[in-house]
């Protein structure tokens, strides 16, 4: 993926396409495995292109596309802060084949997720990082990124725990 003199081709960043999720899909693969957490990748290409492509609410996402090869993405979606009463951005994955790191596509794709969030009128784009990864918060810092603080904790709530919370409802919630 270089030219005739060895430079790196130029990459191109651009939205997904339907086309574009297999090799999306192998890409997220491998960032699980990175993360240590392939035992939570339950879903498939086709669910991402449901995401991506069906009715409603819709995940985003861009590629990076080098000489006709995809060697990243990053996958993102609106958030409401009811606070500010206005929108942020949430960048659920970023991701760049190792072979290419260090040759600005990560950061060609966080430029272009932050042109579309300031062309939007997005207040922000948020994410969180594993804090063992040094290497991506090294990066989010180089341009200029900054935690959000140490005081806030995430939860989740799933499996029976949500199974059982779900059937105490005492209404079902309609017009959604």
């Amino acid at each position: 993926m270089s030219d005739a003199r060895g430079n790196p081709a130029p990459v191109r960043i651009r939205a997904i396409e339907p086309g574009d999720v297999p090799r999306v899909w192998e890409m997220l693969r491998g960032l699980a495995e990175y993360e240590k957490l392939t035992e939570y990748l339950t879903g498939d290409s086709v669910m991402m292109a449901g995401a991506l492509f069906g009715k409603g609410d819709r995940l985003r996402g861009l590629v990076a596309d080098r000489s006709s090869s995809l060697v990243g993405y990053a996958l993102y979606f609106p958030v409401y802060g009811s606070f500010r009463a206005r929108w942020r951005l949430h960048l659920e994955d970023l991701y760049v084949d190792p072979e290419v790191r260090g040759a600005g596509v990560g950061a060609a794709l966080l430029a272009h997720l932050a042109h579309l969030a300031e062309e939007g009128g997005y207040y922000a784009v948020d994410w969180e990082v594993l804090d063992w990864n040094r290497p991506a918060l090294d990066f989010y810092e180089r341009l200029g990124a900054h935690r959000i603080g140490t005081d806030w904790f995430r939860y989740r709530l799933d499996g029976d725990a949500l199974r059982e919370l779900a059937a105490r409802a005492a209404v079902p919630v309609t017009g959604q």
